[in-house]
């Protein structure tokens, strides 16, 4: 039986991501970008890590070829209509998710679709809120990169029905081979709960002039046994993804370790993000 088509909203560094490990799995998968240019780029963006896979022999090239072809990439909403699962990897930003989510209730008709996001932060209970089908919506949050880390969150809203929950879940280890855990629907969820206060400290000890950044780094890499230093993590997850995260962490808690310091959003205002502009805490050569 063939499985149902599953839907990407967005195509930046997460929703490739997302597309290429269910590509890999076997699912035909649609991806909506706001216009053709970011369509183009989206697709590339699949390409080229495919491409990768498959030149550091982690990938067989056969399953890459068949992999890419099973990813369209357009503009297209209404291409959505009949998708058994679609995952939201757009931009952060509370209003814009709500915007997309009411906009799929509309335009997604099978009853028993799956509505997903892969927010880092944003409460799944007011993006479920604006659907007709609030038992279908779940968070389902994976990690940079998507296709190496074995990691997906489940958070279900307190409207998530279990069958959801269990859905998301056979999919996630059955067909993608990802480790799960679930966590309540609590801004942060797990992960980001622990880590962004980690990373929000360093960014305050590089600002007090206490250390440098290479040497914050090096002391978290070389003396914590970390794969990559926290001010080296924040420009790969990009500066601007990193405050709004903290803010919807802060407005939550209303803590101050979850408050973004002035030096991060004096860099987002800047447009200093990270990896994906060339230049965040490091320099970093565009390609």
């Amino acid at each position: 039986m063939t499985q149902p088509t599953v839907g990407v909203i967005g195509c930046g560094l997460m929703g490739s991501g997302i597309a290429e490990v269910f590509a890999r799995a076997g699912r035909l998968v649609l991806v909506h970008e706001v216009d053709e240019a970011a369509a183009a780029r989206g697709r590339a963006r699949v390409e080229s890590s495919l491409e990768r896979a498959v030149s550091k022999g982690k990938l067989d090239a056969q399953v890459a070829e068949d992999a890419l072809a099973s990813v369209t990439v357009g503009t297209d909403l209404e291409a959505l209509h009949d998708v058994g699962l679609v995952i939201e990897a757009a931009t952060e930003d509370e209003q814009l998710k709500t915007q997309m989510f009411g906009r799929l209730d509309q335009v997604v008709q099978r009853e028993d679709a799956i509505l997903a996001t892969n927010t880092s932060s944003i409460p799944i209970m007011k993006l479920g809120s604006v659907t007709r089908r609030p038992e279908r919506v779940v968070g389902l949050h994976f990690f940079n990169p998507v296709p190496v880390l074995p990691l997906v969150e489940i958070v279900p809203s307190m409207l998530t029905s279990e069958q959801t929950v269990q859905d998301v879940h056979r999919i996630s280890t059955q067909e993608l081979g990802k480790a799960v855990i679930r966590s309540p629907d609590r801004a942060g969820f797990i992960v980001n709960a622990l880590l962004v206060p980690y990373l929000l400290s360093s960014i305050r000890m590089l600002e007090s002039g206490f250390a440098s950044a290479e040497d914050i780094d090096a002391g978290m890499v070389r003396g914590c046994a970390h794969p990559m230093g926290p001010l080296q993590l924040a420009d790969l997850i990009g500066l601007d993804t990193l405050s709004s995260i903290a803010e919807s962490l802060y407005v939550e808690f209303k803590e101050p370790l979850y408050s973004p310091p002035p030096m991060l959003l004096r860099m987002v205002d800047a447009g200093l993000l990270g990896r994906k502009t060339g230049r965040g805490f490091y320099h970093y050569a565009r390609s």
